[in-house]
């Protein structure tokens, strides 16, 4: 249809002007139900112009399109002096006005909600909520108006029941925001929801009494420990009772509804709370934790509420496995580590949500203050990353740390509006009406698992005691603090609810207290439902117990890698592929015939292929990973005539392992977390992870600090992620040269980790191959190329790949007599071809090279091997292309000296101390490049 034509029909229509409103609600009743409108609006919808006679589809979607046309055409039409037409309606003007209030009650009625316990909530007047606003009176309250898409279950109302009910639903104990959805379905599934039962459904004697228990243990839990360990720090959930019972309320839905794990995601308040009465750890544990005793077996350890846990729970759908994951003082950096841990547990089930339960429970502060929330929000529907929603849970005690005033701790109303940049509703509800707490759980679950989507609960409540037990909070909060010590505990109103409703007697509530209390003096577990463990689905039996020493064969038959080097080149004939991807590719077949000899790219390529061959499954995550930063990696293959993608990687075999490679969003901190949650849920999978530039990784530097060069110290958490960080100084500046080596190497201890510098092709396919074959899951941190990707000496042959074994140690590989060398140079990485090559150039035999390519753990046996021949040097070198300060030189001199002949000492060749990783100009580069080859090479 023509625009002028649209114009022309919506003059002359009484869709225009005021009315529309009322037509807009009108509309979408019919497009859900024809039926629910009168016939004459029925016909009135039936005779919209079509669009060029095609014909409508059974959802109108092409009405509704053509619906919205009219409508953004309709200032148009009026602009152009055409006279609106009054509604033929009972109610005319009015009735258009209430549908306006009704919708003001779903887009603001939020802000007037009854939220905040202790009444401190300083309300802004919303007129939008207000009859006057919208032309009304109480007048008009006996007069019964049409309700449009209201879903109260009636089509008329009067309006004072209609105002009333408006009131009741929106402005409640419940505040909810949904009205920032555009997706149609999903608004009128919540409205339908939410309004059909004035956002208070009837509830049942029996849901009450366990609703009580969760506030009796919740409560009973916190006092107990406050009065045998008084003052100790325990981040107590006092004032946000309520979620215990939400909690235990959501995994019992869960398992109703099909699932079989949860992953719970929180920071310390609450936590012990939630770990003896909803995951069921023993009491007598905990209270030995705090008395300070200790299991020697588990390393360093981590403070209590940092604890994670596992058990399973006991729902009407059949046991649920429960894990909480651990978590350090960066609070919100646990939120992608829950995702990549449920990713894992879906690819296992080969589900795409229903059968794993993410649950994150956040801070108020925290969730508006940290950017990794941002950045998981914006990974929660991307292909990598989706894991079918997550039920998000806000602590709001409207403190946060110390800071209470908003205008410090945030920019907008309420701390949980960065969830709708994802269009996720919000569920504000009050803590202490443990009922409506409830309904909002049971929502937002049934929300989760139907639109496979985020869902955000926002519990106001408040906190009883200081950001921790030994703080004072009258010192900055003195107010609310007053409030809070006049104020009842939740489990004293409800049960004075309940007294007072007659679902329960006073003795009733007495006899749960006592009985609870008794639980915990006798030490064992508190919670009914909890299960020994039989539903976890993962079984790290075969990588316990491991050294680095621990045997395995990485050899594979040469003619096994040419078989999966033809078929790794092999793609569908009419893919066409982008010129220089297909010279490439031509390149590659003539490695496989042996006319070349292989280049990093195939070698990474043909590493993948051996281990998706033995039928175990990669996943691999970067910026830029399918074809590689650098143009080199080219797994995933675009079609130049359509733009499909082609992987050889999961056309092998008809059975093999399976590959996962996806380019990231552009984060480093919440993709690195998500990867990390992933191996160590997974540990049958290749998991990498590769940085665009290694420099980019410092933006991770919370996960590495935290999580993987130390969590199986604190928490005994095995975990093999492999981290690819480009890293070589080819002169592009400060922060495209240097991975940080030196970083990595400083957090070396205990065996925690691999950093190697592999130098060639035949190094990074037996790195990759062993990481994966090895039974030992600990993470390898990688100093991987750039330069050296198409460097002409940086290549192997097909022999050295089926050897399959990476060398942490490289000797000298020219012809020199090991008698006429007078130094011994050792160097890692790409400096070793510019020293070759030079020392090459100057036809110098008194100098040898050794490459030390794995520098923790720090080959010692190996190195002692290879330097046998040079006991008689006297002259020792470390050459690095990074600053003194930096790079390799401070933090591993001490194995360098440890490695040469007794009474020697080494020394350094490289560039000077610098505060920046490397310089911006290219002539000062390539000046002090030359200087310090020169330097690492002259023995006069």
């Amino acid at each position: 249809m023509q625009e002028s034509a649209m114009k022309a029909w919506w003059e002359s229509s009484h869709m225009a002007g005021a009315n529309a409103a009322y037509i807009e609600e009108l509309y979408e009743a019919y497009l859900e139900d024809p039926q629910s409108v009168p016939s004459t609006w029925q016909q009135v919808f039936e005779s919209l112009p079509k669009v060029d006679g095609v014909e409508l589809d059974s959802n109108h979607t092409l009405i509704r399109d053509q619906y919205r046309k009219m409508a953004a055409l309709g200032p148009i039409a009026r602009a152009a002096g055409s006279t609106p037409q009054q509604v033929g309606v009972a109610g005319d003007e009015k009735q258009v006005k209430v549908l306006q209030l009704i919708n003001a009650f779903r887009f603001r009625g939020h802000q007037h909600a009854n939220l905040d316990p202790l009444g401190l909530w300083r309300q802004e007047r919303v007129r939008d909520l207000e009859l006057s606003h919208h032309n009304l009176t109480e007048k008009d309250f006996d007069t019964q108006f049409n309700l449009g898409s209201y879903a109260i279950g009636k089509d008329k109302m009067s309006l004072g029941e209609l105002y009333k009910s408006l009131n009741r639903t929106y402005c409640g104990s419940i505040g909810a925001e949904y009205m920032h959805i555009t997706d149609t379905e999903q608004k009128r599934w919540l409205q339908q929801r939410i309004e059909s039962v004035e956002a208070k459904p009837a509830i049942t004697r029996e849901e009450k009494i366990k609703i009580l228990k969760g506030l009796i243990a919740a409560d009973g839990m916190e006092k107990y420990l406050g009065a045998k360990f008084p003052g100790a720090k325990r981040f107590s959930l006092e004032g946000g009772d309520s979620l215990i019972p939400m909690l235990k309320s959501l995994i019992n839905e869960a398992g109703a509804s099909g699932s079989k794990e949860v992953v719970v995601g929180m920071a310390h308040r609450g936590r012990l709370n939630v770990l003896v009465n909803v995951l069921g750890k023993n009491p007598s544990v905990l209270f030995d934790e705090f008395a300070g005793k200790h299991d020697d077996s588990l390393g360093a350890g981590d403070v209590k509420y940092h604890a994670g846990f596992s058990s399973d729970y006991a729902t009407p759908g059949g046991n649920v496995h429960l894990a909480l994951a651990f978590n350090p003082s960066h609070l919100e950096i646990v939120n992608p580590v829950v995702m990549g841990s449920v990713r894992a547990r879906l690819s296992r089930r080969g589900s795409e949500g229903a059968k794993v339960l993410p649950i994150t429970i956040h801070g108020d502060s925290a969730i508006a203050g940290q950017g990794v929330v941002q950045e998981t929000f914006n990974m929660s529907q991307t292909r990598a990353y989706a894991v079918g929603g997550t039920v998000r849970i806000v602590i709001n005690n409207q403190v946060g740390f110390t800071t209470s005033k908003t205008e410090d701790t945030r920019s907008t109303q309420y701390c949980t509006d960065i969830a709708k940049m994802v269009q996720a509703p919000i569920l504000h509800v009050n803590g202490d009406d443990p009922e409506a707490v409830v309904f909002v759980t049971k929502l937002a679950l049934d929300y989760r698992n139907k639109f496979k989507r985020d869902v955000v609960i926002d519990l106001v409540c408040y906190r009883r005691h200081g950001h921790n037990e030994a703080d004072e909070p009258n010192a900055t909060q003195p107010l609310m603090y007053q409030k809070v010590k006049k104020h009842p505990v939740p489990r004293e109103l409800y049960a004075q609810q309940l007294t007072a409703e007659g679902s329960v007697e006073q003795h009733e509530i007495d006899k749960l207290i006592a009985e609870y209390r008794a639980a915990l003096d006798h030490g064992a577990c508190v919670v009914e439902e909890w299960r020994p463990m039989t539903e976890h689905s993962v079984d790290w039996t075969p990588f316990l117990g491991h050294d680095w020493d621990v045997a395995y064969d990485p050899s594979l038959p040469v003619e096994k890698i040419k078989e999966l080097g033809a078929r790794l080149i092999d793609y569908p004939a009419e893919h066409k592929l982008q010129s220089r991807v297909n010279k490439l590719y031509l390149d590659r077949k003539a490695m496989v015939e042996g006319e070349r000899l292989v280049d990093w790219g195939m070698a990474e390529n043909m590493a993948y292929a051996s281990i998706l061959s033995e039928n175990t499954d990669i996943r691999i995550t970067g910026q830029d990973s399918g074809r590689g930063t650098f143009f080199h990696r080219h797994a995933v293959l675009h079609n130049q005539a359509d733009g499909s993608t082609y992987m050889p990687l999961q056309n092998l075999y008809s059975e093999q392992g399976n590959i996962e490679i996806h380019d990231s969003v552009l984060s480093e901190e919440a993709v690195m977390a998500f990867e990390y949650g992933f191996a160590t849920a997974e540990p049958r999978t290749l998991t990498i992870w590769e940085a665009q530039f290694g420099d980019f990784a410092n933006g991770a530097q919370v996960v590495f600090d935290q999580f993987l060069s130390s969590g199986e110290a604190k928490w005994g958490r095995l975990c093999g992620l492999t981290v690819l960080l480009p890293h070589g100084y080819e002169g592009q500046g400060p922060e495209h040269s240097s991975a940080r080596l030196e970083r990595f190497l400083q957090l070396c201890a205990d065996h925690n980790w691999q950093v190697c510098v592999p130098s060639t092709p035949a190094q990074v396919y037996g790195m990759i191959r062993r990481q994966s074959v090895r039974p030992m899951r600990r993470p390898l941190i990688v100093m991987s190329p750039k330069s050296l990707l198409r460097h002409p000496l940086a290549v192997s042959s097909l022999d050295e790949l089926a050897e399959g074994t990476f060398q942490n140690v490289i000797g000298e590989i020219d012809e020199i007599p090991a008698k006429k060398v007078k130094r011994v140079v050792l160097c890692s990485g790409k400096v070793y071809y510019d020293l070759l090559e030079k020392r090459r150039e100057n036809e110098q035999t008194d100098v040898a090279i050794i490459r030390v390519e794995q520098l923790y753990p720090f080959p010692s046996d190996e190195m002692a091997k290879v330097l046998a021949d040079y006991q008689h040097v006297k002259d020792w070198v470390w050459c690095q292309e990074e600053p003194k300060n930096q790079g390799a030189w401070y933090c591993s001199q001490h194995h360098f000296n440890e490695s040469i002949p007794a009474g020697q000492t080494i020394k350094y060749a490289g560039r000077e101390a610098s505060a920046s990783p490397a310089v911006g100009y290219i002539a000062v580069h390539n000046q002090q490049q030359k200087a310090l080859v020169d330097e690492a090479l002259n023995t006069k």
